[in-house]
């Protein structure tokens, strides 16, 4: 595994439990019609948390776990940074790591 790949593993562990640490991790999966979306993000069928636990997480989990070509860029944080500030929530921790894994990219 390259250290991109080991360090993009690292940031999903960290994505996971600042998500389990804000009680935004769930423990019922979103139906296949909901994961079925076309729109980016799965904005119309999905949470920004669902789509982080259920789309995105386990994308780059499969990508890592076969030592496949990573997306040429990542530009998730400031979808992130939109969704929690509408909402008021101070997910410090979770916005540095998708901060982090932004960086890999750039």
């Amino acid at each position: 595994m390259s250290d991109r790949h080991t360090d993009i593993a690292s940031l999903l562990i960290d994505i996971e439990a600042a998500l389990r640490q804000h009680g935004l991790w769930e423990a019922e999966p979103p139906t296949d019609e909901q994961l079925a979306s076309t729109q980016p993000f799965c904005i119309d069928t999905l949470a920004f948390p669902q789509w982080l636990q259920f789309v995105m997480i386990p994308r780059f989990y499969a990508i890592i776990e076969v030592r496949g070509e990573l997306p040429a860029n990542c530009s998730i944080s400031p979808v992130a940074e939109v969704y929690f500030d509408a909402l008021g929530q101070d997910v410090r921790a979770l916005m540095a790591a998708l901060e982090r894994l932004d960086a890999l990219f750039g």
